[in-house]
């Protein structure tokens, strides 16, 4: 193909994917419509990422795919009238491709989302309440803001803090705004010093400065029926959080760190069935037990796991101490850009409340390393029956497109991936399956995961959940 005819094509693509962005844009405002490619949401989107999503298909099912094909399948999803739903059109094309039995486009399409909702009646939205405002915090903010829509679903309505100084507002503002790990907030962010708020696209952010739980009357601020989410670890078991459903207008509270006692630990995907409209205080258990837990239901349901050891190489964290200072753990008192450092993991115990089925089964470790962000979880398993390389990659590959768990499970086949190319995944973890060792019943799995961003979706699926916002997702698999 010649230079000229290849430069064509791609101002082809440039020309078509801009005419994507404004109607991916009215249905997600309009009528709460999120549209993917395989997985890739491309709301809010540039048109380089929009053809980027579509080249990356090429590394998850070898096959070319492009605004080409994925455009009028898009122009038929918005002129049926979709409403509060999750659609996919490079699953879609796909589809139409391998099983449409000579059906037309207009026709199959039609047909995968004759289930779909039209004409939702537009309720008011769960407000929510970011408690402390951290890393977790932050970006659990971002995907609030990012997932506002129309305003149909979650509104982010305050963040709870202690006051750190007179500039306290603006500072948060900055932190919000600027991320050394994540890049900038996509949008824009103004304070109120008066109000006391942030705005940031259009979301008005009431900051509240508490000292506990129980001392602030969030119904003074407009707001109730609140989530609260506790992003602090101060109190880690149900008698502490519920110092949160003391305070006036709070409805339920979700604890972003591992619960102990008898409190649930919910891994999205995996035991999400366990919650009860009874529970008012749960946990999203830990960035690790995420990663895990999906890749070791799959790897469970399909081959039986003996028994096994999971090694987590984790990003240093705020814990840590930046140099060589007192600590009351072992061996995190030493500098964490400086040192590897073993420390102990609750991650292998911590499985066994989401999956009770592998209780005693897993043993754990961990060493921290000088990255900020992006772990690892290697999983060392014997399984019930031997297998393949081949065919344990492919059934992961497959989990994580087809799969009820394709959210939590991703899987990446590129031999130059480091971890660093893993910022802002999505995924729970992802299976890198170039680094998958298999013998007889053996296996060695490598699971990455981003466990700042690839956590906070996790616990905002979690929300989706408990607040009744979850989309339909179309095609149904």
């Amino acid at each position: 193909m010649s230079q000229e005819k290849v430069f064509t094509e791609w101002k082809e693509r440039e020309s078509i994917a801009e005419s994507m962005i404004p109607m991916v844009g009215r249905m997600y405002r309009e009528r709460n419509v999120e549209i993917s490619v395989y997985g890739q949401v491309i709301v809010n989107r540039a048109v380089i990422d929009i053809i980027k999503a579509h080249r990356f298909v090429r590394q998850i099912t070898g096959a070319e795919l492009s605004v080409v094909n994925t455009f009028p399948i898009l122009q038929l999803v918005d002129q049926l009238g979709v409403t509060n739903s999750h659609v996919d059109i490079g699953k879609l094309f796909e589809l139409f491709n391998t099983k449409s039995h000579g059906l037309s486009l207009e026709e199959f399409v039609a047909e995968e989302l004759n289930e779909a909702p039209r004409n939702g009646k537009e309720e008011k939205a769960t407000d929510v309440v970011l408690y402390g405002f951290g890393r977790i915090g932050r970006l659990l903010a971002r995907l609030l803001i990012e997932k506002t829509g129309g305003g149909q679903a979650m509104r982010l309505r305050a963040i709870v803090v202690r006051k750190g100084s007179k500039d306290d507002l603006a500072k948060r503002a900055s932190l919000l705004r600027r991320d050394s790990v994540h890049g900038a907030f996509r949008g824009t962010i103004t304070i109120d010093e008066e109000a006391n708020t942030i705005t940031a696209n259009g979301n008005v952010i009431q900051v509240i400065y508490a000292d506990a739980p129980d001392n602030i009357d969030y119904t003074e601020y407009g707001i109730s029926h609140a989530l609260v989410v506790d992003n602090t670890g101060k109190w880690r078991d149900e008698d502490g959080l519920s110092l949160h459903l003391r305070a006036n207008g709070v409805a339920r509270v979700l604890l972003t760190a591992p619960g102990k006692g008898d409190l649930k630990n919910i891994v999205m995907g995996v035991n999400h069935g366990d919650i009860v409209d009874t529970d008012k205080i749960l946990s999203a258990a830990s960035c690790t037990t995420n990663a895990i837990v999906p890749v070791l239901k799959a790897i469970n349901d399909e081959f039986g796991i003996e028994y096994g050891h999971v090694e987590t190489v984790h990003s240093y964290t705020n814990d840590q101490n930046l140099i060589d200072n007192y600590h009351k753990a072992d061996r995190r008192g030493r500098a964490a850009p400086l040192n590897m450092v073993i420390t102990e993991t609750g991650a292998a115990k911590a499985v066994s409340k989401a999956l009770p089925e592998l209780t005693g089964k897993l043993t754990g470790n961990a060493i921290r390393v000088p990255t900020p962000n992006v772990s690892m979880a290697i999983l060392n398993l014997t399984l019930d029956q031997e297998v393949t390389k081949d065919e344990l990659n492919d059934y992961l590959n497959w989990v994580s497109l087809h799969s009820s768990m394709q959210k939590q499970v991703g899987y990446s086949n590129s031999p130059e991936a480091v971890s660093s190319d893993f910022t802002g995944t999505r995924s729970a973890g992802i299976v890198d399956g170039l680094a998958t060792i298999v013998s007889g019943k053996r296996c060695v799995l490598y699971v990455w995961y981003d466990n700042e961003f690839g956590y906070s979706c996790q616990v905002v699926r979690i929300m989706q959940y408990l607040t009744g916002s979850t989309l339909s997702v179309f095609p149904v698999e």
